[in-house]
C-alpha cells in the first residue's frame, strides 16, 4: 500500500506526542510540515533557521525514532527551512538517520546483560536510558537543592561507597529530580565507563516486572537488575499497593546495597509520608541520606533563567529576567516552558526579546498564577477610588494618603492574586516582602477598629468583583 508523506509524519507526530511535554509538542513539532516522501527519505519544512536548530539540538533523537518506526532502518529525513527571500530556492538542510539497531558502540557486557530484559516497542535498547543532557553543568544550585545536589556530586565521584547510599531525593513536581539524578548517573558514567548505570521510572519497572510475569520470565527481569551497578529508579511513590512488584524490589534492593552497589531514588514526598508500602522497604529508603528540593527561591530563578538563555546563546535585558523572576515562582519546570515559549514567540515574530514580549507570553501560556494584568487592574481600581495616579502607588512618596492606599492595593493583591510577597512587593515600585506583610496586617487592623476603613474596603471589593467574580 502507497503511503504519503502527510500519513507518514502523523504517525510520527503520534508517536512524538507519547515522548514530549505538551507544551513542547504544540511549540516545535505543530508548525512542522511534511512536504514530500521520496522511497525511505522524508522532507519536513520548518519555519526558521533558528527552529531547525533548536530541533536539532533538544529533540534529534525522538525525530529519529519516530521515523525508524514508521518507515523503517533505512528511514533518513530532510529539512526545508523558510527563509524571508528566495524560499524557494534555497537548498534544504539533510540529515541522514543512521541505523538506529546498531549497537557497535556497546560492551559485550551490556548486550549480554540486556538479553532477559524486555523493554517497550518503542524503546531502542541503551546501555542507561539516561538523558544525556542532563548534567551538573546545567543543574544551577541554590539554597533549594544545596544538600541533593552536594550529596549527588559526592555519589557521583564514589557511588556505593559514601554513607549517602541509598539516596533519597524527594521534592514537589518540577523542582528538578529527575535532572539530578540523570546528572549523578551522566558523571558516573563519563568517569567510570566501568559501572553499569541504569536509569528507569517506577512505571517502566513495574511493567516490565509484570510482563516477566506473563512470559514466565521473572528469573531474567532479576538476573538483569541484579547484576547494575548504579540504580537510578523515579518516583517511587507509585509502588504504593503493588505488592509483588514491591517484593521484588525488596530483593533487588538488599542484593545490591550488600553487594556495595549505589542505589539513587526519588519521590514527590519523603519516606515517613508514603503509604501503601511495606514498612521493611520504607525502613531501607532511610538507611542512606533523605535529601529534598524545595522552590528556588528569587536568586536561583534569577540565575536558572540567565544560564538558560546564555546556553541558548540568547541575551535577554536584565528587567525581561527579573519580570520573569518574579511573576513565575512555582517551579523549575514551568520556569522553563516559559522561557521556551518566549524563544518560540521571538523566533516566530521575528521579535527581539523585550518585555512586552514577555508580557504577552506570559498572558498566553500561565493559567494558575494571575500575572502583571491582575495587580495592574487592582492598582488602577485603588487608584481610581481614592483620587491618585497608579503611578503614586509605586512611588517613594511617605505621603499618609498614598500609604494608605498603597497599603490597600497590596492587601487586594494578596487576596484576588496567587502572586508571591515578594512579586507583589516588585509591582509596587520594588518593595521587599517585608512591607506587603506589614501592609496586609495594616489593612486588617484597620477594618477591627475603623468604620470608614471597612466600608472602603467593601466598596473596592464589590469594584474588584467585577473582574475577579
Amino acid at each position: 500500500m502507497q503511503i504519503d508523506c502527510v500519513s507518514v509524519w502523523e504517525q510520527c507526530l503520534k508517536l512524538i506526542k507519547n515522548k514530549v511535554p505538551d507544551q513542547s509538542f504544540t511549540t516545535w513539532f505543530q508548525p512542522i510540515n511534511a512536504v514530500k516522501l521520496e522511497g525511505s527519505v522524508l522532507t519536513i519544512q520548518v519555519p526558521s533557521q533558528f527552529f531547525y536548530e533548536w530541533i536539532e539540538e533538544h529533540y534529534v533523537h525522538i525525530l529519529k525514532e519516530s521515523l525508524v518506526a514508521t518507515i523503517g532502518e533505512r528511514a533518513k529525513l530532510e529539512y526545508s527551512v523558510i527563509v524571508d527571500q528566495g524560499a524557494k530556492n534555497s537548498s534544504p538542510y539533510t540529515v541522514n538517520l543512521p541505523n538506529l539497531n546498531t549497537n557497535s558502540h556497546k560492551n559485550d557486557r551490556v548486550k549480554r546483560l540486556l538479553n532477559p530484559f524486555e523493554l517497550d516497542a518503542m524503546d531502542q535498547p541503551t546501555d542507561s536510558q539516561l538523558n544525556s543532557i542532563y548534567n551538573f553543568e546545567t543543574y544551577v544550585e541554590g539554597d533549594c537543592n544545596r544538600l541533593g545536589r552536594s550529596a549527588g556530586f559526592a555519589v557521583a565521584k564514589k557511588p556505593g561507597t559514601t554513607s549517602f547510599n541509598p539516596l533519597f531525593i524527594y521534592g514537589g513536581v518540577g523542582l528538578g529530580k529527575t535532572h539530578l539524578v540523570h546528572a549523578i548517573g551522566n558523571e558516573i558514567k563519563a568517569n567510570l565507563s566501568d559501572k553499569f548505570v541504569l536509569y528507569v521510572s517506577s512505571e517502566k519497572f513495574i511493567n516490565q516486572f509484570i510482563k516477566s510475569v506473563q512470559n514466565n520470565e521473572v528469573q531474567s527481569f532479576q538476573n538483569f537488575y541484579l547484576q547494575v551497578d548504579v540504580l537510578i529508579i523515579d518516583d517511587v511513590q507509585f509502588f504504593a499497593k503493588k505488592e509483588k512488584t514491591q517484593e521484588m524490589f525488596f530483593h533487588i534492593f538488599n542484593h545490591l546495597h550488600q553487594s556495595g552497589k549505589q542505589i539513587i531514588m526519588t519521590s514527590d514526598r519523603p519516606p515517613k509520608d508514603l503509604s501503601g508500602l511495606e514498612e521493611r522497604l520504607l525502613s531501607r529508603f532511610k538507611w542512606g541520606l533523605t535529601a529534598d528540593l524545595q522552590q528556588p527561591d528569587f536568586e536561583t530563578r534569577m540565575a536558572i533563567i540567565h544560564n538558560k538563555m546564555e546556553a541558548e546563546g540568547i541575551i535577554i535585558p536584565d528587567d525581561v529576567i527579573e519580570y520573569l523572576a518574579y511573576t513565575v515562582d512555582t517551579n523549575v519546570r514551568e520556569l522553563e516552558g516559559v522561557l521556551i515559549s518566549l524563544i518560540a514567540h521571538s523566533s516566530l515574530n521575528k521579535r527581539e526579546i523585550d518585555l512586552e514580549l514577555a508580557k504577552q507570553t506570559m498572558k498566553n501560556i500561565v493559567h494558575d498564577i494571575e500575572t502583571e494584568v491582575g495587580i495592574d487592574f487592582i492598582q488602577k481600581t485603588v487608584a481610581e477610588y481614592y483620587h491618585l495616579k497608579q503611578d503614586d502607588l509605586k512611588a517613594k512618596t511617605r505621603k499618609k494618603e498614598i500609604v494608605i492606599a498603597r497599603q490597600v492595593a497590596m492587601y487586594f493583591s494578596k487576596e484576588y492574586t496567587n502572586h508571591s510577597l515578594k512579586s507583589i512587593g516588585y509591582h509596587f515600585g520594588g518593595r521587599d516582602h517585608s512591607t506587603v506583610i506589614h501592609a496586609v496586617q495594616a489593612v486588617n487592623d484597620s477594618i477591627d477598629v475603623d468604620t470608614h476603613s471597612r466600608n472602603a474596603i467593601d466598596d473596592l471589593k464589590k469594584k474588584l468583583k467585577v473582574k475577579n467574580g
